[in-house]
């Protein structure tokens, strides 16, 4: 991510960083066992990975986070990329041993430099502070560390 910051400052470019959280994982987890856990998280890196870029960074940050780096990418075109994600999640039905699994939904935290940091690590504690607030919202909703709280 530092790398791909640097390349986009020198270019005077931005870059935004999304922290996505599959809502109520550890309810659903309890509820159909963690091998169906494991099922819905492979299902979500399929599902990222067909939406973003060759150029965008995708990948599991721990638990049931995921983060993607999008160079050269504004506020509003990564605001309406997070929209698109949540969009196809909820839509799908999610099956595991012949049994649907019910709606996936998340919520996501977007921050964006250089406006809101031009360091990665605090770049990356800002998005994850707009995920918490999306989740306090009310979940399965994208939230830009710009919105007003």
């Amino acid at each position: 991510m530092v790398r791909e910051m640097l390349r986009c400052e020198r270019r005077r470019l931005p870059l935004s960083l999304m922290m996505i959280d599959i809502d109520h994982f550890k309810r659903f987890n309890d509820r159909h066992g963690h091998a169906a856990g494991d099922a819905v998280l492979a299902h979500v890196g399929r599902i990222l990975q067909s939406l973003v870029r060759a150029e965008d960074l995708a990948c599991r940050y721990g638990g049931e986070e995921f983060t993607i780096v999008l160079p050269e990418t504004d506020a509003a075109s990564a605001i309406l990329r997070g929209k698109e994600i949540c969009r196809a999640m909820s839509s799908l039905t999610i099956r595991h041993m012949d049994r649907p699994l019910g709606p996936v939904t998340m919520s996501i935290g977007i921050a964006t430099a250089p406006h809101d940091s031009a360091d990665a690590g605090l770049l990356l504690e800002i998005a994850d502070a707009a995920l918490y607030r999306a989740k306090a919202q009310g979940r399965d909703r994208v939230l830009h560390a710009s919105a007003q709280a």
